[in-house]
């Protein structure tokens, strides 16, 4: 993954030794500060995939008017199963989704972003941050890979089912119908020294919105 240059989390910077912090959460939470997330989230209407404890802490705090946790394999109190494939939601339920770390998971990728979009209502927005590699001109996403070290070995992590490429951007917004507003931490966070703050520069936020 270091020989391919893989952007996800920095394996070398990982966790605070202070909190534990992981610093995919730790640029997360500065994203969604400046890019105006958290304040759209009072009052309105969350689905939040995966929990973070964090995360989930800092949403409940905005005082949302809904706000869903959901995982495939619920780890705790207060967590609905919920397939990414097939939500047991209406359409337009939600005006935030959040899936941190989730889709390199998901065997059927396409129809994990229908439903995002179809559960997002006009203007909500999706949060769908993931790991990528710029240097692969398209995905790798091959269902012979079956076991845990083949997928360790090429995908970087035994329960990933795919590697994706530098296709990302347009597979997300093809499949979801909603529109890239991709940003960078040059752009969004300028004045935050990544080494000091010991996340990864390279990680955009992969914020998508859907037409109002």
């Amino acid at each position: 993954m270091a020989a391919l240059g893989i952007v996800g989390s920095d394996v070398d910077h990982f966790e605070c030794p202070r909190c534990g912090a992981h610093d995919r959460l730790r640029h997360l939470f500065l994203y969604l500060d400046r890019a105006g997330v958290f304040a759209k989230i009072r009052g309105a209407r969350i689905l939040h995939g995966a929990p973070e404890i964090a995360l989930a802490t800092r949403i409940k705090a905005q005082a949302p008017s809904r706000y869903v946790q959901g995982d495939l394999f619920p780890s705790r109190p207060g967590i609905e199963r919920v397939d990414l494939t097939a939500m047991p939601f209406d359409d337009a339920a939600f005006d935030v989704v959040i899936a941190n770390h989730m889709l390199e998971h998901v065997g059927d990728l396409p129809a994990a972003l229908r439903e995002i979009g179809r559960v997002l209502a006009p203007g909500g927005m999706a949060i769908l941050q993931t790991p990528y590699v710029p240097m692969l001109e398209a995905t790798i996403d091959d269902t012979g890979v079956q076991s845990a070290e083949a997928r360790l070995q090429l995908y970087g992590q035994e329960d990933h089912v795919r590697l994706f490429g530098r296709d990302i951007f347009h597979t997300f917004a093809r499949h979801s119908g909603l529109v890239s507003k991709v940003a960078t931490h040059d752009e969004l966070l300028p004045d935050i020294d990544a080494h000091r703050y010991a996340v990864n520069r390279r990680e955009p936020l992969f914020l998508f919105e859907k037409p109002a």
